[in-house]
């Protein structure tokens, strides 16, 4: 049983071979109008990203410090946790109604709720109402973006001819880089515009103008023809009845769907999330890079990386695949701790000197020290090693831990100088824990500074090429692992269920092993003191994925994906 390409108002006609036919001009459009729809979508999901550290204060504010940006990266986690769900709804729905229909609703759901967002009141203003009407709407975003990459993959794939198939779905693997591009470019621009207003409201208008965007998307979207494979199923009888049961209840095509997912997508995430958000959040958070230079360090280096994709994209029509992810992966996992310690070097040298010369150490008791992350922001660390732990934390102080017997009061070691000494508030009144805290911290800002620890990057002394060529670095890395992923997604399942089939396991993939990186590298952080430590996560996942994909998964760049059998 067999599907082949046919003309695209004519379903009923012979098909044309699949092997080696260049696209027509009518195709050609249909293939960059669904890219730029797709540009669209990734400005929309990424804006929350970008601003995290904005929406932190603005929506999170009945929280203390730690937590606020914590539970910001929650909330944005939150629209990843739901894409899986999204995967289901609307990849059901393209496999059973068709993929242009499915566009239409999930680039709306995206640019309605983005929208939104630039209009819903801070926590100031409404209370505990304004970060759960906020999570709700980053729930609405991740379910339409569940929705919107296996549509987008599978429309171009299935246009392509088929030894240009990873060419022409690199530029599907481009929309998030450049949506990502410009909202940074958004953003800095208002920032620019607007200077100490745009974290008071400005932040709102990068949201607003997603209508103006949600407009062209829809009026875009609205020229497409539906995919000539799914056209040809339609006319034939042949597209599936039940999607979901044939995806994931039948062994078969649910290993494959396993197989894609850890040994595939997982790797893909992982490396794909420290090289687009994690590197923006180290550079702002860690190294204190005032936010207008580090958005345009990052956006430089995103500007000279997304040529890659099409260039590892081709690449994958000639070698393959696997080879080129499985590459990928093993590089980021072997090179991820000497180039965060390079850009450490390279944009803020005073910490990265400060932390050789007078390394911190916090010397205290293990069951004097909690987790300090408080959701609901009524818990009060106030021991003394959370009192400790929780000054250097704010202040993005790397430390290294010591234990001491129990009962003891934690005391902060700064190189060779003399320990500071913490103190345990859990017994004390509010005005005597007022008194105390505002001792240890004049105490420790006289000793910090002393041992050479800057408050903020100084920009004098930042080498900005040097920053950029390593977040290149990062961002290449993402062009090699991402760029032949749509291909090889499509190519691994038949076309009856192809939306359904590869939407969950790319969606899991990107959504809970990479959008939750941010949340758990920056907790992983925070709860140890060594500023490298969240690097493991992505470090594990991609050595997992290259062990899984190298052994069992199989190099497609020959198949027929007009075969309705896998």
């Amino acid at each position: 049983m067999s599907l082949a390409p046919v003309t695209q108002n004519k379903p009923s006609e012979a098909p044309v071979s699949s092997k080696g036919q260049p696209i027509t001009k009518e195709e050609r459009t249909v293939i960059i109008a669904s890219s730029l729809g797709t540009v669209f979508e990734w400005y929309d999901f990424y804006l929350y990203g970008s601003l995290a550290a904005v929406i932190a204060k603005q929506f999170f504010s009945g929280l203390n410090e730690t937590s606020q940006f914590i539970f910001a990266l929650l909330a944005f986690a939150a629209g990843f946790a739901v894409r899986p769900f999204g995967a289901i709804v609307f990849g059901r729905l393209g496999d059973l109604i068709g993929r242009k229909y499915t566009f239409l609703v999930t680039i709306m759901i995206m640019g309605g709720a983005t929208f939104i967002v630039g209009l819903l009141p801070s926590y100031a203003s409404i209370g505990v109402a304004a970060p759960i009407i906020l999570i709700g709407l980053r729930m609405l975003q991740g379910l339409a973006l569940g929705g919107e990459y296996g549509g987008a993959a599978t429309y171009v794939c299935e246009h392509a001819p088929a030894n240009k198939r990873g060419f022409f779905t690199s530029w599907i693997q481009t929309t998030a880089t450049v949506g990502l591009f410009i909202s940074l470019l958004v953003i800095l621009g208002c920032r620019i515009a607007l200077g100490p207003k745009f974290d008071d409201w400005g932040w709102r208008i990068p949201f607003l103008i997603s209508i103006i965007l949600l407009g062209i998307s829809v009026y875009i979207r609205m020229q497409l023809q539906e995919s000539p494979v799914f056209q040809r199923m339609k006319a034939e009888g042949k597209g599936s009845k039940a999607p979901l049961t044939e995806s994931f209840l039948r062994w078969g095509n649910l290993k494959i769907v396993l197989l894609a997912l850890f040994g595939g997508v997982a790797g893909q995430a992982v490396v794909w999330y420290t090289g687009m958000f994690y590197e923006l959040f180290f550079l702002t958070q860690t190294l204190k890079v005032p936010a207008q230079p580090a958005n345009l360090m990052v956006a430089g280096s995103l500007m000279l990386a997304t040529p890659f994709f099409i260039v590892f994209g081709v690449l994958s029509d000639k070698i393959g695949r696997k080879k080129i992810i499985m590459f990928g992966c093993v590089l980021a996992a072997v090179t991820y701790f000497p180039i965060f310690k390079a850009l450490t070097k390279a944009a803020n040298p005073a910490i990265f000197e400060a932390a050789q010369n007078n390394p911190v150490t916090v010397v205290a008791s293990e069951d004097d020290c909690s987790f300090q992350f408080d959701p609901v922001g009524k818990r009060k660390f106030t021991s003394s090693c959370d009192i400790a732990k929780g000054w250097l934390a704010k202040k993005a102080i790397p430390y290294r831990n010591e234990a001491a017997p129990a009962g003891t009061i934690a005391t902060v070691k700064i190189g060779g100088m003399a320990a500071v000494p913490s103190f345990d508030g859990r017994t004390l009144a509010a005005p005597d824990f007022k008194t105390q805290m505002g001792a240890f911290d004049k105490a420790m800002g006289e000793n910090i500074k002393a041992a050479g620890y800057p408050a903020a990057a100084d920009m004098s002394k930042v080498n900005v090429p040097m920053v950029v060529f390593l977040l290149f670095i990062l961002a290449l890395y993402v062009t090699i692992v991402y760029a032949p992923m749509a291909a090889w997604l499509v190519e691994l399942f038949p076309a009856r269920i192809r939306y359904t089939s590869m939407s969950l396991p790319y969606h899991i993939g990107n959504g809970w092993f990479g959008g939750f990186l941010p949340t758990i590298a920056f907790a992983m952080v925070a709860a140890t003191g060594d500023i490298y430590y969240g690097l493991w996560y992505p470090i594990v996942i991609s050595v997992m994925t290259a062990v899984i994909g190298t052994l069992f998964m199989p190099e497609t760049k020959e198949r027929d994906i007009f075969h309705d059998a896998a």
